[in-house]
């Protein structure tokens, strides 16, 4: 099936689509770190869900941090429900460097929508929204299941006071989740991709000490000596990984040689990595590098739990029904980066990504974020269907 079209004219107007209309609103507010405009975004939500008969409702995680959720009943809400996830929040823009303002929710002529979270993701909470506007307008909006949409803060910077409250509180137990569905990743063929899990993230810091002294001598037990070794250790097995990224810092003047090197390592572990084996290796390095190099954990996450993606899911095999009755080519996948979903997974509930963002250059985070208007309302067609399968998932054991 076509998407809904863009539009209708008329002798001296084009009048927009209802979706693309709200769409380029939630890109015009401001929730850029650092000073993200929360409050305008939320009463931007609370306002959006009384126009579609939802029941909004906020929890202030911190101060000025509210997540947004709005609840549609089901006929049964004893029955776990399905939780639509996306977070409020983006990443720096540096307008300097885009060809329109990021802020501005610009559509070009070739149909393209510019706007910081324009694939990360604004897009897929508007998707969420105006799918069910869809369904209630064609009086399939009873669903079997209470659904919940929520919008969560500080996703973007490592969820402190974001999804990792919000797991804690009373409100979330309340929820009853039986399944999310999260943000996945932006396509550059036509093959949708799928996270049923994600990478352990581990930031490392290594720390390299030696002998200091005047740059003209060839000083042995040097720091650098030992930097190079752990840098030559640490980017050999980024180069069969193809993991990422390295930072460092050092030095003093060019004449010095400093009695300290520090390294920083931002490394990503598939969840079927053997984690222990792992850091095994790691203090080999150290150790080989020479005396006085040790290391130390800023964050260690051993996050392994992966969501059923086997026909023998109900969920799952309800959710890749939609994809196989519009014979569209998928791809389950463990997520590169990190989202919110880690923080359900930890607690037992199944969650999996998904941005249906297909033939899309990917530019998240990057400069000049677009989306497509087809791909977007496409994406709301895929929603639609989606969340009625998912919504009206007969009881099973759960």
């Amino acid at each position: 099936m076509t998407p809904t079209p863009k539009a209708f004219s008329t002798i001296n107007q084009v009048v927009e689509d209802i979706a693309v209309t709200r769409f380029k609103q939630y890109l015009q507010i401001d929730t850029e770190h650092p000073d993200p405009n929360y409050r305008s975004c939320e009463n931007f939500l609370h306002k959006y869900a009384s126009e579609l008969g939802l029941q909004p409702w906020s929890c202030e995680l911190a101060p000025g941090k509210p997540l947004v959720g709005m609840t549609l009943l089901g006929e049964n809400p004893s029955l776990p429900t399905l939780l639509l996830y996306s977070h409020t929040d983006v990443v720096a823009s540096y307008k300097e460097r885009w060809t329109y303002d990021p802020y501005s929710g610009y559509e070009d002529i070739e149909g393209n929508i510019y706007g910081r979270g324009a694939q990360d993701m604004k897009s897929i909470g508007i998707q969420y929204l105006e799918a069910i506007r869809r369904l209630q307008l064609a009086n399939k909006n009873k669903f079997l299941r209470t659904v919940h949409v929520i919008f969560c803060p500080d996703e973007e910077i490592s969820s402190e006071e974001g999804m990792v409250k919000f797991v804690k509180t009373n409100k979330f137990k309340e929820l009853n989740i039986g399944y999310c569905l999260d943000e996945g990743t932006a396509s550059p063929d036509d093959i949708y991709l799928i996270a049923y899990g994600e990478r352990a993230s581990w930031w490392v810091k290594v720390i390299c000490q030696g002998a200091a002294g005047h740059g003209s001598r060839f000083l042995e037990n040097n720091a650098g000596l030992k930097l190079q070794s752990i840098l030559n250790s640490f980017l050999g097995y980024r180069e069969e990984q193809r993991k990422r990224f390295l930072n460092k810092e050092g030095g003093i003047q060019p004449n010095v040689v400093p009695a300290e090197f520090q390294a920083w390592f931002d490394i990503r572990l598939s969840p079927f990595e053997n984690f222990d084996k792992f850091e095994e290796m790691m203090a080999g390095w150290c150790k080989n590098a020479g005396p006085d190099v040790t290391y130390e954990f800023v964050s260690k996450n051993r996050n392994t739990p992966t969501t059923p993606i086997s026909k023998e899911d109900p969920w799952w095999s309800a959710f890749t029904s939609v994809l196989d009755e519009e014979n569209l080519k998928y791809s389950p996948e463990i997520f590169p980066g990190g989202s919110d979903s880690r923080f359900l997974r930890e607690l037992g509930y199944k969650a999996i990504g998904f941005s249906p963002i297909i033939n899309t250059k990917l530019r998240v985070h990057d400069n000049d974020e677009f989306l497509n208007e087809k791909v977007f309302l496409n994406g709301i067609h895929l929603y639609t269907k989606i969340i009625e399968r998912l919504a009206n998932l007969q009881p099973f054991n759960e």
